[in-house]
């Protein structure tokens, strides 16, 4: 039996069981079709100590977070936008200016620290993939290439340390999160700030964003249970907001345990009690998702397959984690979906995995007027919506989870 990554007790109830499915973001090279493809398990539990949803780890950090990992986060400009107003509103709140020190932790290409360095506040990006730092670094953002934990941080900490420390879509991705934590605390500026924004577990139970589950994903996480893990590395939150990105996060505000100028906010007491209320510290919460998941799967199958039946034809937008995991979990595959579209360079040409269906430029779309357009990362709904508004010249429709798949024409 698994153990918790975090407390170490033993994970015995089953939140979602998704099957076998590839790597979600390990996109296939076309002359690699007929090779062998490496599929993991992929279910999710909970424990029953601290409420940490987390995946059992069949494949190393090191090969999920390669020098040519695919996502890029500047081919968003939805998250271009919230970034921007990110470094706005956290510069005017903690006072930053050139003689402060921000920190990034698993910076990518440098979208989020451009807007903090035009502002003329110092920064640093800590980022493991080498072809997204080198992306960063061409942009004049200083960028260690390395994994963040409490070995990194000792060796940082000794030339800098962070006023404000940020990660955005990290804490659910690190495979050790003591470690990761516990790394955080030794970087922090006596009276720093930390921010980390990620997908919130309440959001994906009550929203049934169960395709939100792939391997890079080690994490699901509640506010209480994140709580839990920063006090146990002598770190403490006391603020919280809630964000509309990735269909429901947080972004927390931590601080030292020790820290008297940062009392707890209403705001964090009260998401506390919504979570207890939402039975978030109840077994049987999870243990009823496993239906859910399997009658969505259902429908969705029913879903395209009937559209299939009345001769229409269906493309895809985007080649993101969670489509590939509707896509394999659900057995949907190119008699169905003829080919997705993506904006960023580095995935097309390439097959999503396990379904191997081709990524195209968008491009592709106009050419081939297809009648129905799937967004498989529904989280940017409107802005592949607008992005595509000229698809209904033709009578062309979108398809996207709301959390039920349905047609908006």
């Amino acid at each position: 039996m698994s153990a918790c990554r975090h407390c170490g007790a033993p994970l015995e109830t089953v939140v979602a069981d998704l099957g076998m499915s590839p790597v979600a973001n390990d996109n296939v090279p076309p002359q690699d079709a007929h090779a062998m493809e490496p599929f993991f398990p992929l279910c999710a539990r909970v424990c029953g100590s601290c409420f940490l949803v987390q995946l059992d780890q069949f494949s190393d950090a090191g090969r999920l977070f390669r020098d040519d990992y695919a996502y890029f986060s500047s081919y968003s400009t939805s998250w271009l936008e919230h970034s921007r107003r990110y470094v706005a509103a956290m510069t005017e709140r903690w006072g930053l200016g050139p003689s402060s020190q921000v920190v990034e932790l698993a910076s990518n290409d440098g979208y989020l620290l451009q807007y903090f360095a035009q502002a003329g506040v110092p920064v640093l990006g800590v980022e493991p993939t080498a072809n997204t730092a080198q992306v960063a670094i061409g942009k004049g953002i200083p960028t260690r290439v390395e994994f963040f934990g409490v070995s990194s941080a000792t060796a940082l900490a000794q030339e800098t340390r962070a006023d404000l420390l940020l990660g955005n879509n990290v804490l659910a991705h690190v495979p050790d999160i003591n470690d990761f934590v516990g790394g955080m605390r030794l970087v922090l500026a006596e009276g720093g700030v930390i921010t980390m924004e990620f997908p919130h577990l309440l959001q994906l139970l009550e929203q049934r964003q169960w395709d939100t589950i792939y391997h890079e994903h080690y994490s699901y996480l509640s506010y209480t249970t994140v709580a839990r893990i920063f006090a146990a590395h002598g770190l403490r939150l006391f603020d919280v907001e809630e964000l509309p990105t990735h269909g429901g996060s947080l972004r927390i505000y931590g601080c030292h345990a020790d820290d008297p100028d940062k009392p707890e906010t209403a705001a964090s007491a009260a998401l506390k009690e919504r979570e207890r209320a939402a039975g978030l510290l109840d077994l049987a919460t999870y243990a009823a998702f496993g239906e859910t998941v399997a009658a969505d799967k259902r429908a969705i199958v029913r879903f395209l397959f009937e559209l299939k039946e009345q001769g229409r034809r269906i493309a895809g937008y985007g080649a993101p984690a969670k489509g590939n995991t509707l896509l394999n979990y659900c057995g949907i595959g190119r008699d169905v979906l003829d080919y997705t579209c993506d904006r960023n360079p580095h995935k097309q040409g390439r097959l999503l995995p396990g379904t191997h269906i081709p990524i195209a430029d968008p491009a592709r779309i106009d050419e081939e007027r297809p009648d129905v357009v799937l967004i498989l990362p529904w989280n940017l709904r409107e802005e592949v919506m607008e992005q595509l508004a000229h698809i209904r010249e033709w009578g062309g429709v979108f398809a996207a989870r709301a959390p039920e798949l349905r047609l908006f024409p």
